[in-house]
């Protein structure tokens, strides 16, 4: 069974701001008449989620580090919840192979994640 990504404490995924992308791709074949033919690389769009964490505490912290040592980084895919349709997204990974954070003082922990929708 994959990992799920970790909530804070409060049940929430991430934090305001946050950003999501939806990435299509199509392929285009071009001809020497100057004609072209395009279709889908894959059937459904692609999401893309930056998640900018802030005031984390250190068990919050060390949890999320926890997670990317766990995925090896960007090697294994994990369960995420979209924190915009609550929908559970089965195949993601990290668009990094670390966790770079910043604990200034208590409750003062700040860090940034990628997740990035793969296909089987």
């Amino acid at each position: 069974m994959p990992a799920t990504f970790p909530t804070l404490k409060t049940g929430a995924i991430t934090q305001y701001p946050a950003t999501k992308t939806i990435r299509y791709s199509s392929v285009v074949s071009r001809f020497l008449d100057g004609s072209d033919q395009r279709h889908r690389d894959y059937s459904a769009p692609l999401r893309r989620w930056a998640i900018h964490l802030n005031m984390l505490d250190e068990a919050e912290l060390s949890a999320l580090a926890q997670f990317v040592v766990g995925q090896q980084g960007r090697f294994a895919t994990f369960l995420f919840v979209d924190p915009w349709t609550q929908s559970t997204i089965p195949h993601c990974t990290l668009e990094q192979d670390g966790l770079d954070y910043q604990m200034s003082e208590e409750l003062r922990g700040t860090t940034s994640l990628v997740v990035v929708e793969t296909r089987v």
